[in-house]
């Protein structure tokens, strides 16, 4: 069954796509630009059920604290679906990303988003959760890939590429600490 938000998903994939061209063809044209891909794991010591809604970008609200703070533009009241679009500023307001959810799969445990900070960079953020040989326990796998937007950023792209993998800990504190307050 298709969904009916598959052509405002498409419409707007292809929007981006071509801002991206334009902004992008020149930069492109004086040198090569930086494409990096890091990743991380960790476990998180409640159940799968439980762990796998907490990485769709509204619930994530509660456990990743005042700087993630998405606007919604689809779905509106906003829930986690996929296809979702929302707005993040990035770089304390000095830039807005566009984001969106390209995969929410909670039975599988595969959550993907893309986003665009313009004139800076094209970010994929995969997500895949499984349960643990302990049942109380779900492992995380994400991996980021970053691509600079011009090649004068790539240093800059490299950089925060390498800070991905040690996100680790902070991102299995923040939900340990938010399962172990709202446990019931």
């Amino acid at each position: 069954m298709r969904s009916p938000y598959l052509h405002l998903f498409a419409g707007l994939a292809t929007t981006i796509g071509v801002i991206l061209y334009l902004h992008i063809r020149p930069a492109v044209a004086a040198g090569t630009v930086a494409h990096v891909e890091n990743k991380f794991q960790f476990t998180v010591y409640a159940p799968f059920e439980k762990v796998a809604p907490l990485f769709g970008a509204f619930e994530e609200r509660a456990w990743a604290g005042e700087k993630w703070n998405p606007l919604f533009l689809y779905p509106r009241p906003p829930r986690d679906v996929q296809g979702e679009v929302f707005l993040v500023e990035h770089g304390h307001g000095h830039a807005t990303a566009i984001w969106i959810n390209t995969a929410f799969d909670l039975q599988s445990g595969h959550l993907q988003y893309a986003y665009v900070v313009p004139e800076m960079q094209a970010v994929l953020i995969d997500i895949h959760l499984s349960r643990h040989d302990a049942p109380v326990s779900t492992d995380v796998d994400v991996v980021y890939q970053r691509t600079a937007l011009k090649p004068e950023l790539n240093e800059h792209i490299t950089e925060i590429g390498h800070k991905d993998r040690q996100n680790a800990p902070e991102w299995s504190s923040a939900i340990e600490r938010y399962l172990a307050v709202n446990s019931h």
